[in-house]
């Protein structure tokens, strides 16, 4: 049977009020993947991710653990939207011929992922500049020696990255990394849909009744978290080549390949697992309280207030 049709508008709604309320939520952890992730041998400012969290609190205050969260609030919801309305559409229609096989379900996870790029690569671009700004503040202050002498300390806010990054590099600049991105984008939505749809399915009330909303918010973290460890060493490589600020004893890399050789060389495989456990919280809850969102109807509960026309 075809999954359950909502119209686009309350699909976008529903897609963005759930990103917010993740967003909000697990922002904090978030910040604390990228600046685990991007840390490398001989620069080791933070052990874990409550590490991290304490010491940013310390050093930043707590509105430093929100750095970069306009950036994802304002993007977020275009994102969200993007992927649930185009897995929705893609799902709808290789449905028409009949059954949704899983190998349909994959397909319509791959162009959802294909889909969110435009929004999420120069979100992410932005958003770990941000992030990260902090990690390279605390070194030069704990660890003077592994920042370049004559660094500058930039605070720069996302207007102005934008900007720079327009005016140095055109587009291409603000989608820098969108390889890495398509790399972790589409193998986590063919994971997470299918595995989403098929969780939440065993759950369901009847053949024709949807599942209780604790069910879609279970099902939600489990594919979630699933998903995330599953493509975590590309999201490491992400981070790396779209962070545009490194300390004197980092290294830099010149693309995806490149990335892989060092940190494989210079830090060994088990470097493509950093952040993994803090992805895992940020991802879980997020598409959990997507799902709650889009199973309750909220979008279309929204929209039942506005005026209807008359056919």
């Amino acid at each position: 049977m075809a999954d359950k049709q909502i119209s686009l508008p309350a699909k976008l709604i529903n897609g963005g009020i759930a990103g917010l309320i993740g967003v909000t939520c697990v922002f904090p952890i978030d910040l604390a993947k990228t600046r685990l992730q991007n840390q490398q041998n001989g620069s080791r400012l933070y052990t874990s991710m409550s590490d991290c969290l304490i010491k940013t609190i310390r050093s930043e205050g707590y509105f430093g653990m929100y750095r970069g969260a306009a950036v994802n609030l304002t993007l977020v919801t275009p994102e969200k939207a993007i992927k649930l309305a185009a897995n929705d559409f893609f799902r709808h229609h290789l449905s028409k011929d009949g059954k949704l096989t899983l190998l349909k379900e994959m397909l319509a996870g791959c162009g959802a992922g294909t889909c969110q790029v435009i929004v999420t690569t120069p979100m992410e671009m932005l958003k770990i500049q941000l992030q990260d700004a902090g990690r390279i503040a605390a070194q030069r202050k704990l660890m003077p020696e592994t920042v370049a002498a004559g660094t500058v300390e930039k605070s720069p806010t996302a207007m102005q990255l934008t900007r720079e990054l327009l005016r140095e590099k055109g587009i291409a600049g603000l989608y820098k990394g969108l390889g890495a991105t398509l790399l972790r984008d589409v193998p986590f939505s063919i994971i997470y849909f299918p595995l989403f749809a098929n969780l939440n399915n065993l759950g369901k009330q009847g053949v024709e009744g949807p599942a209780p909303f604790y069910v879609s918010f279970v099902s939600g973290c489990v594919a979630g978290s699933t998903a995330a460890v599953a493509v975590n060493p590309v999201d490491v490589i992400k981070t790396r080549l779209q962070s545009l600020q490194r300390g004197s004893t980092e290294d830099t890399y010149s693309g995806v390949t490149d990335c892989i050789r060092k940190i494989l060389r210079n830090e060994g495989p088990s470097a493509f697992l950093k952040g993994a456990y803090c992805r895992a919280l940020v991802i879980a809850p997020l598409f959990g309280i997507a799902q709650v969102v889009y199973f309750l109807g909220v979008g279309e509960f929204i929209l039942s207030f506005l005026p209807k026309k008359d056919h």
